[in-house]
């Protein structure tokens, strides 16, 4: 089935070039396209898309913002932020926000496309560079944080199954514990991170040494 796509951005030659790139594409289809924060907020709780592409930079509202009000309208809508900015802070806001992607809009079509259908695997969309600088990001920080930073023993080795893209079901299955269980674990492991998601909770563990990475 294809991913219904809502075009957020002020600059309608842009809107047309990706609605014409969506045209040739059976995997996503346009369904609908806004030019501010005032008409994409009533159009996606009405077209309820499944992806939200939308410029960080909206007149009359900050696109961070505007994703906040998103996630609460249509929660279930994975939102991508294109900008032509690739700093580390607005990156960080945008996922904090409720972003699933924040894309720049220099790349080619070809990786648009690529990191797209990656999202549409549960993988977090960001490109390379971006995802090298978070990383940097997050070995700037405090090491007084990871002393701080004391995940249980069950904690870690879901956060090891996660970091192997294993869904709550399987998790739970391999370790013999419910489905809710995982949930609630994994929402544990996200406060202790003050993070919003497992990709990111992932890429943390990892990069801080909390968890070795999965090992079958």
């Amino acid at each position: 089935m294809a991913w219904r796509v809502l075009l957020v951005d002020d600059h309608a030659l842009f809107r047309e070039g990706l609605a014409a790139l969506f045209a040739y594409q059976t995997d996503f289809v346009v369904v609908g396209e806004a030019d501010d924060a005032a008409s994409a907020l009533p159009l996606a709780q009405e077209l309820k898309p499944d992806l939200i592409l939308m410029d960080i930079n909206l007149p009359g509202e900050d696109g961070i913002e505007v994703t906040r009000r998103l996630k609460e309208v249509v929660p279930t809508a994975a939102i991508v932020m294109l900008t032509v900015f690739d700093d580390t802070d607005t990156l960080l806001e945008a996922f904090k926000a409720g972003a699933q992607g924040y894309l720049v809009k220099n790349m080619r079509y070809g990786e648009l496309l690529e990191q797209l259908r990656g999202l549409t695997r549960g993988e977090a969309v960001v490109s390379r560079r971006m995802a090298a600088r978070i990383l940097e990001e997050f070995q700037k920080w405090d090491k007084r944080m990871q002393s701080d930073i004391a995940l249980t023993q069950r904690e870690t080795e879901i956060l090891e199954l996660v970091t192997a893209r294993l869904s709550n079901k399987e998790i739970a299955e391999r370790l013999n514990i419910s489905e809710y269980t995982v949930k609630n674990h994994i929402k544990s492991i996200l406060r202790k991170l003050h993070l919003r998601s497992r990709h990111e909770a992932a890429a943390f563990g990892l990069a801080r040494g909390l968890i070795r990475g999965y090992r079958p």
